[in-house]
């Protein structure tokens, strides 16, 4: 196992974020932005920009381990890998779990597929960025 590139985590983290930001705002205008949103009793709710940034990095963290137990041999051998790896696990693992908690709280199907699609296009500028820097 090769080690992580912990600067390509924390900067995928953030393109990740960066994402976020530009869909739930200027690109789809979806009335939810990232980083605030609405209490229940209808108050603004800001929530911060810090929690945000430590989901993404969760998950940065662990595609940087697994990009490392892959090993940078195998990855410069098959750069797209870095897209099967995290579009995988987007597909995978992170859009059911989205789709299945929208779908329990019956959220509009167009609601479920732009917060899905996002969790792809996140997940996927990760491996961009682990490609990029690796």
């Amino acid at each position: 196992m090769g080690p992580v590139n912990w600067i390509a985590v924390v900067l995928a983290a953030n393109f990740a974020v960066a994402v976020g930001i530009v869909w739930h705002g200027p690109l789809f205008r979806t009335g939810r932005p990232l980083l605030e949103g609405r209490a229940e009793d209808g108050s603004r709710n800001v929530r911060s920009y810090a929690a945000v940034v430590i989901v993404m990095l969760i998950g940065a963290a662990m595609l940087g381990h697994n990009f490392a137990r892959i090993g940078a041999e195998t990855l410069t051998a098959k750069p797209w890998l870095y897209f099967m790896q995290s579009g995988g696990i987007a597909l995978a693992f992170v859009i059911p779990a989205i789709w299945l908690t929208h779908a329990r709280q019956a959220t509009e199907p167009r609601r479920r597929l732009l917060d899905c699609t996002f969790w792809l296009a996140a997940y996927l500028t990760m491996g961009a960025t682990f490609w990029a820097l690796g």
